[in-house]
This record gives structure tokens, sequence and C-alpha cells, in this order.
């Protein structure tokens, strides 16, 4: 599991020292406080000094998350830890004395990326939908900037965890390096390329029959695009090499680090081989997660979209940014499967989860606060903690009440407590009517004897959930009984338009306790089929799931069943690390690549439908009827194709074009004469395409064609049929101008019609290229920052481009740090993502994240004429140089106009390496 481990320790003054030496401005007004009965003086003493902090924030540090304002203050006032000896602020800190913070803006603008630049900050991710700023800031610079009138709140950067289910023991050790994992995959990568070996395929495939259900209904995935978000795809290209995965089209710079997406990527392509794939990372914050959801769908055209993140700040009341994103695609079309979680539920009492409505215990918490939430529901009892197990160290903590986000009026703390009475670590932000009703802490590294109080410092008493993610409750042996109840899942997962995954085994048994001294777990029936004794996973997080306000903050309570459904784990991928993989990281995949196929079957069927096939034919395992461990049951694909009448569709689509002129043999069109215009159409369906027609049209002024339709007969699967057409150019055409063709391919299947557009222009490629260079002074390149440098190139005299190669120069090429001489100087070039984008805003990937440790890019020339592509590139070949493919042909940005100014961005989007672009130039042909 991937987790924030935040551990600074505190130090700070103690209470008395630290009140005088604070300066109170517009302090926040507790609950008068009430007599102290069953908590410890020291835990009360010492919750009193923090929220002596509380009382004192400055208007500015009244934006700003508490754990952050603490960690600022400390670093500049003197002291010693005698008022809060045990105290971590839980923020991350570099040596250079920054933290990663998520800038929430009350309006977007280029004027606050560049305040956050010129306050020492570097700039992770931008989102102007979502009004976020991601940046490592200085620690020191933070109120600075929350002191903007245009700056809502600064907060921790937003933090995630993937749902696969990994052994605590196996994850104490420390974490390679970049360096190490760029050397491991480039290791791996030579191997598959000398001896590729047999691909591994799920076990899934067939204990959800999956295997024979392509065999019977000979349906395969052809159609459909399948995309995932998840953490990275580091060894993308190992998977490839070794025949693992196919093409994948990942959004430009959103590749991300690790490997998880690459391991649900091969799930997803072993259950539906012939769908096409596509990937974004989840991690870059939870704006742009939004972002990249709804990027997935409306730029790269995902039909079915599946995801195992879940972000600690998402509310479980109302649905966030990320939820919206969720229902904003599937309303346009597409399915959103999603991981239920790993958290627990508690029929298998491994839940970490509480909620309920505030029990206001009458007991006083600190010198300011007004009480502390009594988990007893015995009237004639209180206990002001719930118990954590001593299994639940380095586990991040959220709490969340029923107030909309954005306009929390009522405000609660979360404090973590030890055996003896210290407090251990905080989350105590202001609400005061514009904030998000949010408290999160993480433990620390040994949970022993710890326990959570929930604190209302000032307010109603409100509905509130108390989740461990990766730990639970647990009574204690000093009188301590634990509260539990259901609804661990929660988040984008629970959205409406989201199917929500649990996980049942496909295999083997999770080797490994989730706790010491648990049941066994269960294991699955490959080689056979899932039946309904199956068993769910122990870890497999729970439901319902209550809400109680619309997206825009209006009360809507309802109760949600979550999760919808259940899928398999514990199955193999080629990607070291998930051999086997466990979670719902994996069973969300496996139920997506079900619906892949479903769709194959039958495209005209719309997210409901294929939704009600899912629930309609799954196996019901456990308590009977649907239920909230395993939704509806186990997803089989069998089962759902014979519900909607699956069968074999033909996709049959026009190929590029090819010319004779007639005139003279030439391949090109020429004014004032005709050509022989050879269209093909290849059917790369399942099914035959029977009664094929195509009809080419075109709107180019004075164009003609005929005929205007052909007929192509039968097209067997993979089979290609051409016919000619003869295309007469006017005299007046002016060389270089359009010639649009549009082939509408008509055939019998639900999948008729397709419609392909073709661009061809009227004369020869010139011969001869216009360059466009940029040798100005060196361009630093900003270290781990989404948004990069830009080199623009303004492009003259052309009119339409025929040909296009962009260079990167240098004068003398080597690998030296710092050289002077090369076009692009970086260490790392792993790190870079460079793009190309013409004057009508189309953009080409030309490298991206290609070439690991080695060090710059000299004299290396980008066109579609090379042979091999620099995704390919490792180490050994720096300094860069040679001619070498971009990641999509360079030919797409030829299709408008030329003319006007072009940009070379470059972006470092990992951190710690640096460089810069010294010369480039753009080289253009146009027509003769």
């Amino acid at each position: 599991m991937r987790r924030s481990r935040r551990g600074t320790t505190l130090v700070t003054a103690g209470t008395a020292v630290l009140l005088a030496a604070l300066t109170a401005v517009t302090p926040a007004s507790a609950d008068p406080g009430k007599a102290s009965k069953t908590i410890s003086d020291r835990t009360a003493a010492q919750i009193s000094a923090l929220q002596s902090i509380k009382k004192s924030l400055t208007p500015a540090e009244s934006k700003v998350d508490s754990a952050l304002v603490v960690e600022a203050r400390k670093r500049v006032s003197v002291g010693t830890t005698s008022a809060l000896p045990q105290v971590q602020t839980g923020v991350a800190v570099t040596p250079k004395a920054t933290t990663l913070v998520d800038i929430r803006a009350k309006q977007y603008s280029e004027d606050l990326v560049n305040a956050v630049r010129a306050a020492g900050g570097q700039i992770r991710a931008v989102s102007p939908e979502h009004r976020t700023v991601r940046a490592e800031v200085p620690v020191a610079k933070i109120a600075e900037i929350a002191g903007r009138s245009d700056v809502a709140r600064v907060e921790p950067g937003s933090d995630a965890m993937t749902q696969d289910v990994k052994n605590k023991k196996d994850t104490k050790s420390k974490a390679p390096s970049k360096e190490d994992k760029s050397r491991e995959i480039e290791r791996r990568l030579s191997e598959k390329q000398l001896s590729v070996q047999a691909a591994k395929v799920a076990e899934s495939d067939k204990a959800h029959n999956a295997e024979a259900a392509r065999g019977t209904f000979r349906v395969t995935g052809v159609g459909v695009k399948l995309c995932a978000l998840s953490d990275g795809v580091s060894s993308l290209a190992v998977s490839q090499a070794s025949g693992e995965l196919p093409a994948v089209d990942v959004l430009t710079g959103q590749a991300g680090s690790g490997d998880e997406g690459t391991a649900m990527l091969e799930i997803l392509h072993d259950l539906a081989p012939n769908a096409e794939l596509g990937f974004a990372t989840a991690f870059n914050g939870d704006a742009s997660f939004a972002d990249n959801i709804k990027k997935l769908r409306f730029e790269l055209g995902c039909d079915v979209i599946v995801d195992d993140v879940i972000y600690f700040n998402e509310s479980p009341f109302q649905d966030g940014i990320i939820a919206r994103a969720v229902d904003a695609v599937v309303a346009d079309g597409a399915m959103f499967f999603s991981s239920a979680g790993n958290q627990g539920n508690v029929a298998d009492g491994t839940s970490g989860h509480y909620e309920g409505q505030f029990v206001d215990s009458g007991v006083g918490v600190g010198k300011f606060a007004g009480s502390a939430h009594d988990f007893n529901p015995d009237p004639n009892a209180k206990q002001l903690f719930d118990p954590l197990s001593n299994f639940s160290g380095d586990t991040p903590v959220v709490l969340h009440w029923a107030d909309p986000l954005g306009q929390s009026a009522n405000d609660y703390d979360l404090y973590l407590v030890n055996a003896q009475g210290n407090v251990v670590t905080f989350s105590q932000n202001n609400q005061d009517g514009a904030q998000d009703p949010y408290e999160r802490i993480n433990t620390p590294s040994s949970s022993t004897g710890t326990r959570l109080a929930v604190v209302k410092y000032r307010g109603d008493d409100k509905y509130f959930a108390l989740s461990l993610f990766g730990g639970r409750f647990a009574d204690t042996n000093d009188g301590l009984k634990k509260y539990v109840t259901p609804g661990t899942t929660r988040g984008h997962s629970a959205a409406k338009g989201a199917i929500s995954v649990a996980a049942a085994p496909a295999a083997a048994a999770l080797p490994f306790d989730l706790e010491p001294g648990d049941p066994a777990n269960p294991k699955g029936p490959y080689p056979n089929a899932f039946d309904g004794t199956q068993k769910p996973e122990r870890f497999t997080s729970d439901g319902p799931r209550k809400t109680f306000f619309a997206p825009d903050g209006s009360p809507l309570a309802e109760t949600r069943q979550k999760p919808d459904i259940t899928a398999a784990d514990g199955v193999t991928t080629s990607v070291p690390g998930f051999a086997p993989f466990f979670g719902t990281s994996a069973s969300a995949p496996n139920a997506a690549a079900i619906a892949g196929l479903i769709l194959s079957g039958n495209p005209t069927l719309t997210p409901a439908e294929v939704k009600e096939a899912l629930v309609a034919t799954a196996i019901d395992i456990v308590e009977s009827g649907v239920d909230n461990r395993t939704g509806a049951g186990i997803v089989m694909a069998d089962r759902a194709l014979q519900y909607t009448g699956a069968s074999p569709q033909a996709l049959a689509r026009a190929q590029k074009p090819t010319i004779v002129n007639d005139a003279d043999g030439s391949a090109f069109l020429k004014p004032g004469t005709t050509s022989t215009v050879t269209v093909p159409v290849a059917n790369n369906g399942d099914g035959s395409a029977a009664s094929t027609s195509v009809v080419l049209s075109t709107t180019s002024a004075g164009v003609t064609i005929a005929p205007r339709s052909k007929y192509y007969g039968n097209i067997d699967p993979g089979q290609t049929v051409s016919n000619t057409y003869k295309v007469t150019v006017p005299a007046s055409a002016v060389l270089g101008s359009a010639v649009k063709l549009d082939a509408r391919v008509t055939y019998s299947g639900a999948t008729s019609p397709t419609t392909t557009s073709f661009t061809l222009r009227v004369g020869e490629p010139s011969r001869t290229f216009k360059t466009f260079a940029y040798a100005g002074e060196p361009l630093a390149i900003p270290d781990n920052d989404q948004t990069g440098v830009s080199v623009s190139l303004p492009v003259t005299g052309v009119g339409a481009a025929s040909n296009l190669k962009f260079s990167v120069d240098g004068s003398a090429c080597s690998a030296t740090e710092g050289s002077t001489t090369v076009g692009i100087d970086h260490t790392f070039v792993g790190d870079l993502v460079g793009t190309l984008t013409s004057p009508s805003g189309k953009s080409v990937t030309l490298f991206s994240r290609a070439g690991g440790t080695g060090n710059n890019i000299c004299q290396a020339v980008f066109t579609d004429d090379a042979t091999l592509p620099f995704s390919g590139v490792t180490s050994a070949n720096a300094p860069f140089t040679g001619s070498w493919k971009a990641g999509a042909p360079l030919s797409s940005l030829t299709a408008d106009p030329a003319d006007g100014t072009w940009v070379f961005k470059v972006a470092d989007v990992v951190g710690s390496d640096r460089g810069s672009i010294r010369s480039v130039t753009l080289s253009v042909a146009g027509w003769v």
C-alpha cells in the first residue's frame, strides 16, 4: 500500500512559554470547557498547549492546515519538549525545509502561480478547473502564500493510496531510489529483448469463465477502449517487450511513477485481449486525478475506466471533485469501475471504521475545548477513546463530519493519545464556515496502546466518520472496548455513477495474516470457475455509504448500496511485486475487463444496461441476496455475455488512401488533374462485415469524386478489401491546399457505420526544408514541475506543411553534466517529457520518461522517417543522438497551416535532477 509516512517530531515550548510568545489575532472561539472526568491531567495539559496555538492564529494562519502551522512555528520558536514530549506534526519536510502543499484558490490565475514561484515554490501541478496549485514550498513561506486574497486554503499535499494488499513486514525496507528503479527496469527490458517468454495470464481468466466466454461467443474486446488510473506504468516497455501488453495510449506527461498501473493493464488485456488500452496517473493530487478522469474520456475516448486509488480527503458524506468527475464521464456514456477498498469489514472483524452521531460526553478535553465524543452507547458509562490494534502503525486516520464541503461551521478535532496519556499526533484545523469538515493524522510506526479521541471544539453535534486506512480498532488490556460500524467504503468509489468492486481470491489464499492471530484467509477456485461457496477476502471494505449532501452542498440524504459487485484478486501478472496481485486494486480491472467484453459483443448497450447484466448474472455468495461486503456477488463473463445476447461484431474502417495521378503517374493530387484514389477497408473486428459499402465525399471546393459510392461485399475478420475512385482537383487549387475526404463505411452490424476522415494535399512535398531555430540564452528546466519551460518558434512563409522534423541540436555531444555544447543538458533524461505543439493547438509527444539515468540530448532528430522510437532508449545510449521516431507521428501536425507560433515544451516530472534547453530547430517543408 502507498502511504504517506510523515514523522517530524514536534519541538515546542512549554505551555506557559508558548502562550506568552504567541500573539492572538482573531482567536478561534471554543464552546465553554467542561470539568475533566475521565481523561488524564497529562493528556488535558498537552491538548491545552495545542489548542492555545489554535486560539492564536493570525488571519493568514487561519487559512493553513493546523499541522503546517505548528511545523512552521516550531521552526522559529525556541523552547523545550516539556509540554508536548511525544507529539509529531506529521509534516514531511525536506532537507531544504520545503514541503508539498495544495493551494486552494478562490480563483485560479497565472499571477498566483508566479507568486508561488517567487516565494521559492516549485510547481508540481495546476488545475484551473478545480482552482488548485500543487507545489513544493518553503515551510517559512506558507503563511505568506496563504495571506494572499485569492487563496482560500493551504493544505498538506493531498495524498492517496492504491488498494493492493501487501505484507506490512515487507514494506519496512527502504524504498529504492529512482536511479535504482531505472537500472532495474533497464535490466529487465534487456532480458526481455533477448528472450521473449510466454505471456502470463491471470487466473481470473478461468475463474470468471472469461476464457471460455471468448471462445463461445467469439468476443475479444474489439471496438472498446479500456483505461486505467493508478500510480504509474514505469515498466510498461518491459511488459510490451515480453508480449504481455500491446500499445498503450498514455495521457501526455501522465505516466506517473510505480507499476501498479502496469499490472492493472495486464489484467485488462488478459481478459479482453483485443481491446485498446489507455492510462493516466492518479498520483499528482486530487485535482489532477479529477482532471485525468475527464481527459481519459474526453481526450482519449475511453469507454471503460477503472481506478484503484483513494484520496484520504475524499468525503464519505458528499461527492467531491473526484466523484463529480466520475459522474461526468458516466453521464457522457463511459463506464467507471473503482476498488471498494481494503479497509476491512465488521463481519470479518477487520474493520477500522466507526461512524455515528456525535454524543457529547460532557467531559472537557484541554483548557479551551468543548467536549469529547462518548463512544460507549451505555448511558451509564463513558468511553472517550476508540483503541487501535497493536498492528495499526504507519496508518492514515481521517475524521469527516456531516457538514457541506467548503462550508463547515462546526469545528471538530482529532487526537491520538498513547497509554501513558501523551498526545502522539493531532489534527485541529480551524472550521469557521469556509473550510472542509476534515481532519487527518498518521499513526506512528508503533501503535501499541494508542487510542483516538474525537473532540468537538465548537458547534453542533454532527454525524461523523472515523476511519483507519490499513489498521483496525481492537479491545485493550486496560479495559477499553473497540467500537466499529459498517460503511468503510467511501469517496468516488461510492459515487452514484461508479461501480464499486469488492474482492474474492481467484487462486491461492493471501499468504500472510492481516494481523497476527487472524483466521485463515480464503482461497479461490482456480483452475475451476467461481461458484456460490466462494468466500470474499477478509480485508474487503464494507458498505453501505450514507451521504447527506448533493454535490453542490444542498441537503440530500441517501444510502447507497456499496460495493456493487465482486471480482477476482490474487492473480498473476509479469510485474515484480504484483505476482500475485492481491487487493481490490486487482478485482476492479477484472470487473472492468468483463464490462469491456459485454460492450464488445453488444456495442449499443448503455452503461446502465451493462451494469444490469453484471448484477443480474452475478453469483450470490455469503449472505443471501445483495449484501454490504460483496454487493450482488461475483461477476461472471459467460453469464453476462449470455444475458446480453453477445455476438461477434465486425469493425470495418477505411484505411489511408493511396494516389496515382492519371496525368503523370505520380502519387500526388495536382491542380487541374484527375487521380485514381484507392480506399482500402479493413475489418479488424471479431465478426464478418456483411454487405459492406463505402460513400466517399468531400467538402473541399471544386473537388469532385466519381463514383460517390462503391460496394465492397463481405469482409471477413482480418481481411482488407480495396476499391478505387476518381478524384478531380480544379485547376484553381492552390499548392498545399487541403482536400478532405470522408469515408463512411456501412455494413451489417451494431458498429456500423464508421466514418474516417483523411486530409490530402494538392501538389508534391517540397524537398527543401525551412528551418526555425532557437539558440538564445539557456532556459532552465524547472525541477519536478509539470508546467515545465517552453520555447516559441515562429514559422512564416510556409503555408501548408508537407513534412516536419524537430531536432535537439548541439555543436559537440557528450554526457558531461552541465555541458554547454549540447541541445538539452539534463541529468537523468528519464525525468523529461518533451512536446511539440502546432499553431492550431495540436500536440505530439516527442519523448516521455525515456533514457533512464543517461545525461543530455544532442544532435537528435525526431522524424517520421526514423526506424527506432525514442521510447526504447536506455542510459547506455547517452548522450542521446541520431534519428528517432517521436511518441506519435509528426505528420499529425500537418493538417493545419504551419504558419504561426509553434511551442516546444520540456517538463521535468520527477525530482532532484536539473538542466536546460540550449538549442533546438523546427524544420518544415511546404508543397510545390
